[in-house]
Order: structure tokens, then C-alpha cells, then sequence
């Protein structure tokens, strides 16, 4: 019994620390753009990010359901130390992408990492296949989403603004886009903050803590304040990447990004799917730059950000399962 409540105080520590560097690793995706249009200062930029995370990561349990239940074919069957595994290889694999500065995704990380420690310890009978093809389509249909429905709405901007001056509309959306860092930080806060929360609710579920799969409310608390705190430390290296490297932005097209991104996430968060948030907002600005013209986008940068995408999975499968 003592052994079974270290390894769970294991669990939550190594959860919380994922949570913590998801928080720096993403705040790029909330205020790259407010930031690099100099819509606000970015020290403001990350207290207005962090709280609003903070806010966000209280309103739903939805997804964290969808990350407990739907990837393990059974509660009962993953121990703690296929979670711990699994959050080792997402941990090693965002301080990697951190590092070089490279835009992936978290909860591409946490699913592989807990694929492969399941797979190497219970085998395939252990995954709901079913289940992971759903998140599967939900990860790679939501950054597609976001770059045809962010051509779509920087194109009525452009309809809507065309006879006035650059000046006046660098200036309105200038201080429009404070309001759309705001709504993309909580849809953030709805979505990615969950994905903790679900694996805590696994491990305590699983090792009989709590008698129903109900997230409790310190977990909530806990992995909210883990965001914010991770999400106040800001992620510069990220910031550069996500804010200048694949599109030079101006205030009316980062105002659409953030707007789009924003409903993109919480339209998920809304449907209990777990989206990447940086596929998400990446596929934003993708898609507002190509609304300006195709060439405006540096679609090398974009290269090397989807190889990143498509390699996490496997790799952090590998991780977790070597971890394991």
C-alpha cells in the first residue's frame, strides 16, 4: 500500500511538471501573435495568458475523460508505472522541441508516451483502438480546419475593411486583438490543461482512490494553477517561431488567428476532443497568410513543423516505451 501511494504521488508530481511545461511549451499559441504585432507588451501578454489559462482549465472535464478513458481499453489494466512511463517520454520530448524551439504538440506527446508504455507492458489488447482513432482524427482534422476557416474569416476582413487606411485598421485591430489573446489563452486553458487532469483521474482510479472516474476538484485546481504557473514563465523560443517564422504578421491578420484558433479549441473542448492547440493556431496563421497571398507564408518553416508533428507520436511512443 505504501509502494502504490508513492508511485501515485509520483504520478500527480510528474503530471503537474508535464502541465507546468505545457504551460511555457504553448504559451507561444496565446500571445505570439498580440506580441509580434506589439498589440501588447509581453510581460502583459503572459499575466493576461496565465490567468485566463487558469480560468479556462476550470470549466470542463470532458476532455480529461476522453484522455482517462478512451486510449486504454480498461482503467484496471494500467498501472502507475505505465503512467509514469508514459509522462517521462512526453516530459523528455517537449523539453526537446522547447530547446530547439520547435512548435509540437503536447498532447501529441502525452498520447504517444502512454501508447507505448501501454503497448510494451500489456501489449495491443491494451489500447482502445476505437477510441484513439477518434482522438487521431480529431488532432489531424483541427489544424486543417483552422487553416481553411482562417482564410475564410481574413477574407471578409479584407472584404469588410478594403476602403479604409492602413493606419486606421493597424490601429483598431491593434487593440482588437488584446480581446483575441484573451479568448484564445481561456480556450487554451479548456482544452490543454485537461489532458493532466484525465491522467491523475487515471491513476487514482485505477489504483482505487476514488470509486467512479470523476475528476476531483484539487485536481482541477491543481493542474489549472500548474498551467498558469508554466504559462507565466513564458516560451520564447517558441514565440519566435510561431510569431514571425512562418508569417510576418500584422495586427488585422493576427486579431483572425487568434479569433479562429480560439474557436477552433473550444469548439473541441465543446465536442470532449482533445486538438493540439499548436497545430491549431499554427494552422491559423497559415491559413491568414495565404488569404494575403500563397507566398506570403514561409512554407519551409511549415515543412519542418508538420515533420515535427507527424514524427511525435511514434517518437514518444518509443520513449514511453523504453521508459517503461
Amino acid at each position: 500500500m505504501l509502494e502504490l501511494q508513492y508511485l501515485i504521488f509520483t504520478v500527480i508530481i510528474l503530471a503537474l511538471v508535464f502541465d507546468f511545461i505545457n504551460g511555457f511549451h504553448d504559451t507561444a499559441n496565446a500571445i505570439a501573435t498580440s506580441v509580434n504585432t506589439r498589440a501588447l507588451y509581453p510581460n502583459y501578454a503572459i499575466i493576461l495568458a496565465a490567468s485566463l489559462n487558469f480560468i479556462g482549465a476550470m470549466v470542463s472535464t470532458g476532455v480529461a475523460k476522453t484522455i482517462g478513458g478512451d486510449i486504454v481499453s480498461s482503467a484496471s489494466i494500467v498501472d502507475e508505472k505505465i503512467i509514469i512511463a508514459a509522462l517521462i517520454g512526453a516530459i523528455t520530448w517537449n523539453l526537446l522541441t522547447w530547446y530547439f524551439g520547435i512548435p509540437s504538440s503536447s498532447s501529441h506527446a502525452l498520447i504517444g508516451g502512454l501508447i507505448g508504455a501501454v503497448l510494451i507492458s500489456v501489449g495491443m489488447n491494451g489500447l482502445n483502438w476505437y477510441g484513439i482513432g477518434k482522438i487521431f482524427i480529431a488532432l489531424v482534422a483541427s489544424p486543417a480546419i483552422a487553416f481553411v476557416t482562417g482564410i475564410i474569416i481574413m477574407n471578409i476582413i479584407f472584404r469588410a475593411f478594403e476602403k479604409f487606411s492602413p493606419h486606421f485598421i493597424n490601429d483598431k485591430f491593434r487593440k482588437m486583438q488584446i480581446f483575441s489573446a484573451a479568448a484564445i489563452a481561456f480556450s487554451i486553458g479548456s482544452n490543454d490543461a485537461q489532458k493532466s487532469m484525465g491522467i491523475i483521474t487515471l491513476a487514482l482510479f485505477s489504483g482505487g482512490f476514488i470509486a467512479e472516474f470523476e475528476v476531483p476538484m484539487y485536481v482541477k485546481v491543481l493542474c489549472a494553477t500548474a498551467m498558469a504557473l508554466g504559462t507565466a514563465t513564458g516560451g520564447w523560443r517558441i514565440i519566435k517561431t510561431v510569431g514571425g517564422k512562418i508569417f510576418k504578421l500584422e495586427p488585422p491578420s493576427g486579431f483572425a488567428a487568434d479569433l479562429n484558433s480560439s474557436m477552433v479549441v473550444f469548439s473541441a473542448t465543446l465536442l470532449t476532443l482533445p486538438v493540439s492547440t499548436t497545430h491549431v493556431v499554427s494552422g491559423s496563421i497559415m491559413g491568414v497568410g495565404t488569404a494575403k497571398r500563397l507566398n506570403a507564408v514561409r512554407w519551409g518553416v511549415a515543412q519542418n513543423m508538420v515533420k515535427a508533428w507527424f514524427m511525435t507520436i511514434p517518437i514518444t511512443a518509443a520513449m514511453g516505451a523504453l521508459a517503461y
